[in-house]
């Protein structure tokens, strides 16, 4: 498990064991975090046979490690959808977007999952002074054409009043909030185990191949036969399906948790999750026990920086000075994936179906997509096309030189930040 605050603060948990012989199944989850557990979870629900499998352990990827900001909607806003795709169809993926919280905090409560959830709203700083125009805009069209009335524009003033820091304004979502992502996937596995599902760690998938009524995914020389499988890798599927993984591309981020700050209310003064408009986001919320919990500058190369909290840091002094010099406790890093139209990538061909690049929005999205994956697994796939009806174009070059262009145009645009 990475070093992390969320690591060292984790609920219990058993250490569970890897696969040790073969095994059938109705369907076979590989990845074993929120977007693999809630599949697991509703699957068993239904009554079908469900054999989960963990490279590393659960939560260990981006659903453990990640900024545990919970912000309603999809990476690509309202007005930009509505202009792509008409106003219906723009509706009908938000409507669903939006479901994802309501599907969350209805898990946390009826699997009585303890995740420091915190219901305080989502804060989105202004970066530039033109940020406010499409920020109004967005608003706007969220209220009036989207039914979602749950979202302000603050002034420079008031935005100066709620984060201790320069924005030209923000863009403030009151149903966003907080949690710990760790502790709420280790919650989602014991519920999945409580509804039958066999959830196996240590287990590597290194092959899946289609099998005379379904699929075989093999791990080492072992292997689980299921009528279906799903993939919830996300950045972290090694290859199993070059063709699906054409169409997400890996990012690294890295956070650190500071020692306990004196007066948090002095830097956040209603305990918001907090995100910047740059394209290089700046994003962080205080802890329960009052750490600031920083993440900022990613890298779009595979090696971690030497120094996480040194990396970090200048990122966390630049929005607040004040806290120059803090103690940091806890600094971490991993894989998050993204796509080229920033909405996430739900399919499927022949027997396996498919979710991932959620493109930094997954602390809601991933729980709603493992739901809509077991309900097409199911044959109920209206609401799983919504998103699969709109696959992301896949990354230029194959696997050989994606990985440079990339970052070509990642710098670009982080440039643009300084601009």
């Amino acid at each position: 498990m990475a070093a992390s605050w969320y690591a060292a603060t984790a609920n219990p948990a058993p250490r569970r064991p890897p696969l040790t012989e073969d095994r059938e199944s109705d369907l076979v989850v590989v990845g074993g975090g929120c977007t693999g557990l809630s599949a697991a979870l509703h699957a068993a629900q239904r009554g079908m046979s469900v054999v989960l499998l963990e490279g590393g352990r659960v939560g260990w990827g981006a659903s453990g490690r990640n900024g545990g900001q919970m912000i309603p909607g999809l990476r690509k806003g309202a007005v930009e959808l509505r202009d792509q795709l008409g106003l219906e169809r723009a509706r009908g993926l938000l409507d669903l977007a939006f479901e994802a919280r309501g599907l969350v905090l209805d898990l946390i409560a009826r699997h009585s999952i303890d995740c420091d959830l915190r219901l305080t709203g989502h804060f989105l700083g202004a970066v530039k002074p033109s940020d406010l125009r499409w920020m109004d805009a967005e608003a706007q069209c969220l209220t009036d054409e989207m039914a979602y009335p749950h979202v302000d524009v603050l002034s420079s003033a008031q935005a100066r009043a709620e984060v201790a820091t320069d924005y030209h304004g923000a863009l403030v979502d009151h149903l966003g909030g907080h949690m710990h992502p760790l502790n709420y996937a280790l919650g989602l596995a014991r519920a999945a185990e409580a509804a039958g599902a066999q959830i196996f760690e240590d287990s590597p998938v290194t092959a899946l191949e289609e099998a005379s009524g379904g699929v075989e995914v093999r791990v080492g020389a072992l292997r689980v036969r299921a009528k279906q499988a799903m993939l919830a890798g996300d950045a972290l599927l090694h290859r199993i399906d070059p063709a699906v993984e054409r169409r997400i591309m890996p990012v690294a981020n890295y956070l650190v948790a500071t020692a306990p700050v004196s007066d948090p209310a002095a830097i956040i003064a209603h305990d918001q999750a907090v995100s910047d408009s740059r394209f290089v986001v700046n994003y962080y919320r205080f802890s329960q026990d009052g750490r600031l919990l920083f993440g900022g500058g990613e890298r779009y190369t595979p090696d971690p920086p030497a120094d996480i909290a040194a990396f970090v840091r200048p990122h966390l002094e630049r929005v607040f000075p004040q806290l120059s010099g803090v103690g940091i406790d806890h600094a971490w890093g991993g894989l998050v994936s993204i796509t080229r139209s920033r909405l996430p990538h739900l399919g499927r061909h022949g027997e396996v179906v498919f979710a991932h690049g959620y493109s930094g929005q997954g602390v809601l999205l991933s729980t709603l997509a493992g739901r809509l994956a077991v309900e097409a697994v199911c044959c109920d796939v209206d609401r799983f096309a919504r998103f699969a009806s709109l696959p992301p174009a896949p990354f230029p070059g194959g696997e050989a030189v994606r990985g440079p262009l990339h970052v070509m145009g990642m710098l670009w645009y982080a440039l643009r930040d300084r601009l």
